[in-house]
């Protein structure tokens, strides 16, 4: 799974391409990873009633006879079973939620988060977020002001799309290697000068509950 490879070993190699970015560039990276962005109790209710459902007509139609005192207590058992084992995978939850909703989430997270993290407050507008929500498998990129006038839109563009196709099989390996491509590019276009403090942790943000 890919969240049990996001461990301590995982931290340290995405903080080094991290500040080994920053060494190069003016930009301030900011990586966080999480298990997702959105709360998920629909899917599991939704999985959870499927159940219950089945159980019933499986009841009702079925050759062998139920006390039907015990019947409404069976289903109820069923949809707390049900909702139970869709909370404890992603995948059921990823297959009862719509592409749609799993891109909000991820938007809105890494929106939050641009924010609640100090990205959007560097002195020079130069805070970049690289957002990894398992999950949904989205990536979301926020650069401010400063990095988006130093590199060309086509660019840009390019290598945001490189990092957001990372994450529909994501793992550290590919993660910091997209970092790292990243890294020089902002090297190209927004090189180290020397005259900008580092602002930000360079550790990664790793939430995978």
């Amino acid at each position: 799974m890919a969240s049990k490879t996001f461990n301590q070993a995982a931290s340290d190699a995405i903080a080094q391409a991290v500040a080994d970015i920053e060494k190069q560039s003016n930009a301030e990276i900011v990586v966080v990873v999480r298990g997702r962005s959105g709360t998920y109790r629909h899917a599991d209710y939704l999985f959870g009633a499927l159940l219950a459902f089945i159980g019933l007509i499986f009841v009702l139609f079925s050759p062998w006879e139920f006390h039907t005192f015990w019947i409404p207590f069976d289903v109820i058992a069923l949809f707390v079973v049900g909702a139970w084992i869709a909370s404890r995978g992603d995948w059921l939850r990823r297959l009862l939620t719509t592409k749609a909703f799993q891109q909000k989430a991820a938007r809105a997270g890494a929106a939050a988060m641009f924010y609640e993290a100090g990205i959007a407050n560097t002195s020079t507008e130069n805070g970049v977020l690289i957002y990894l929500s398992l999950l949904e498998r989205q990536m979301e990129v926020i650069a401010d002001r400063g990095i988006l006038k130093c590199v060309p839109p086509l660019k840009w563009n390019h290598a945001v799309f490189e990092l957001k196709e990372i994450a529909k099989d994501a793992d550290p390996e590919t993660l910091v290697a997209g970092l790292q491509s990243l890294g020089k590019l902002l090297a190209e276009h927004a090189p180290a000068t020397g005259e900008n403090p580092n602002e930000l942790a360079d550790g990664p943000r790793i939430e995978l509950k």
